[in-house]
């Protein structure tokens, strides 16, 4: 029996035990680490949206060995840490009544995972995504308020991307934008790695009234393969304290408020 560890160390446990054995049940893991089945279900289900198992009635098993559900689970957990910081200092920006768009990625999940509970309450917000792992990790809330972008499915970043998303992003206005990046420059701007998705970021950006950036301080000095938007197009970046501090000075020169956490 192991007791005593955190969420995060269980679940990564949990997960090791369904790839090493192929299944477990529910009753096996309430067992195994002594909480409520309630608790272990819950473990699954995040477990199941970072794309680490399947759920089955009873338990989980392992996914098909998919490398394209792998790396992405991979790069979710990469700088988890200052990921979960920065998602905690996101969702303190959002306000009742707010409609937030969010786009794909392992750092605009922890905005979702980090949403105060008294926000997540039917009306109070409205959150629009194209995001899969974001829509999984909604579901377990309270009748949310949540629309998703409809559209062709992109494997590598678990979401809806092509023209039925842009249509729908083009009907709506939304008060708050969270955008990850997969690079950021000061001449080059923000980039991404897909072009399919650098279409939905742009739209993004132009149907809301404020725009964040939310990264880790890896992504300082990389170059994506398609441009996004301009530096200056951001009202906020939010991003941990080892990022480059004459990057962060230049960009807050340009007037972008930028918060370290």
């Amino acid at each position: 029996m192991r007791e005593g560890l955190s969420a995060a160390d269980r679940r990564n446990l949990i997960a090791k035990l369904v790839k090493e054995k192929g299944q477990v049940s529910a009753t096996e893991l309430k067992l195994e680490f002594n909480i409520a089945e309630t608790s272990i279900w819950r473990d699954l289900r995040l477990l199941e949206s970072n794309g680490e198992l399947k759920r089955i009635r009873g338990g989980a098993v392992a996914v098909s060995g998919n490398p394209r559900i792998d790396s992405f689970a991979m790069r979710m957990k990469q700088h988890i840490r200052e990921k979960e910081r920065i998602g905690l200092a996101a969702a303190k920006l959002v306000k009742p009544k707010d409609v937030c768009l969010l786009d794909s990625g392992g750092t605009t999940l922890q905005i979702i995972k980090h949403i105060p509970e008294e926000l997540r309450k039917i009306n109070s917000i409205t959150l629009v995504t194209n995001s899969l792992p974001i829509t999984h990790e909604v579901s377990s809330w309270t009748l949310p308020n949540l629309i998703l972008l409809g559209g062709i499915y992109l494997a590598d970043y678990q979401a809806s991307v092509g023209p039925q998303t842009l249509f729908q992003l083009r009907e709506l206005t939304a008060d708050l934008v969270f955008l990850g990046t997969d690079g950021i420059t000061l001449e080059g701007g923000v980039t991404t790695a897909n072009i399919l998705m650098a279409e939905v970021d742009r739209l993004m950006v132009e149907r809301s009234n404020e725009v964040i950036l939310v990264t880790d301080s890896s992504k300082f000095g990389r170059v994506g393969f398609v441009p996004v938007a301009p530096v200056k197009s951001f009202q906020t970046i939010i991003t941990d304290k080892n990022a480059p501090e004459d990057i962060i000075a230049s960009i807050r020169d340009l007037g972008v408020n930028v918060i370290l956490v």
